[in-house]
C-alpha cells in the first residue's frame, strides 16, 4: 500500500458496485475479514476501526530514514484502547480492524467518512495496490479540539476500481502481510544518482 500526492480522475465505468463487490467476496477472489454484510455501500466498503493508536512525537532529534540501524519507535507512542482521544492537531497512525487480499485485477482509493471529515479529521489521498494484502495503517491528521474514537468504528470508506488489465507485477512490498500498526520499516529505498549523501540542504531564500 502506498500514500500519494493526488488521486487522479476517475473513470465511473471501472468502480465496483455493492453487486460487484459482494460478487467479488463471494468469489473469494476479494476478501474481507472479518466481513459483514453491513460494511458493503452502493459503491464501495466502509472499514472499522483497529484497537491500536500510535502518536508521532515532537522532538528536536534527527530521523535519518537512510540508516538502517534508525530505531523509528523512538519517535512513536503507540497504545492499545478499546477507546482513546486524539490530541488537537497531532498526527496518528491508525489501522483498520479488517484484513483484505486484493486481487492483481483490482486496486482501491482510500478516503475518510464524510462525518469524520466534517469534524475536521484529515487523511492523506491513500490508494491499495493490486496484490495487497493485510490491515491496512492509515495516517491521520487530529482535527482542532479532543475527540473521542472507539475500536470498531466505521472510519474508512474504500472504493474499488478494476484496472483495464491485471497488473503483471502485483504488490509485494515491505508492508506485505501488515497487521496493526505498521511503523515505517526503514531505510527508505534508493537515492537520487548524483546526489552528495553528506550534503545538508540550503536554507530556504
Amino acid at each position: 500500500m502506498i500514500s500519494i500526492a493526488k488521486v487522479g480522475k476517475r473513470d465511473p465505468s471501472v468502480i465496483l458496485s455493492d453487486f460487484d463487490l459482494r460478487n467479488y467476496i463471494r468469489s473469494g477472489r476479494l476478501v474481507i475479514e472479518p466481513f459483514s454484510d453491513e460494511i458493503v455501500r452502493e459503491n464501495g466498503v466502509d472499514l472499522r476501526l483497529g484497537d491500536e493508536v500510535c502518536e508521532l512525537v515532537e522532538t528536536r532529534e534527527v530521523l535519518d530514514p537512510y540508516s538502517p540501524s534508525v530505531d523509528v519507535s523512538r519517535f512513536y507512542r503507540c497504545s492499545r484502547a478499546g477507546e482513546f482521544v486524539l490530541r488537537p492537531s497531532r498526527r496518528y497512525l491508525l489501522h483498520t480492524l479488517e484484513y483484505l487480499r486484493v486481487p492483481p485485477e483490482l486496486m482501491a482509493f482510500v478516503e475518510l467518512r464524510s462525518t469524520l471529515a466534517r469534524l475536521g479529521l484529515v487523511i492523506p489521498p491513500t490508494i491499495i495496490d493490486g496484490g495487497f494484502e493485510g490491515q491496512i495503517t492509515i495516517e491521520l491528521y487530529s482535527t482542532v479540539f479532543p475527540i473521542k474514537l472507539r475500536a470498531g468504528t466505521r472510519f474508512l470508506h474504500v472504493v474499488f476500481a478494476k484496472v483495464t488489465s491485471p497488473i503483471t507485477r502485483p504488490y509485494r512490498g515491505r508492508y506485505q502481510g501488515q497487521r496493526g500498526v505498521t511503523l515505517p520499516r526503514l531505510p527508505i529505498d534508493g537515492s537520487l544518482k548524483g546526489a552528495r549523501p553528506d550534503a545538508e540542504l540550503e536554507p530556504a531564500a
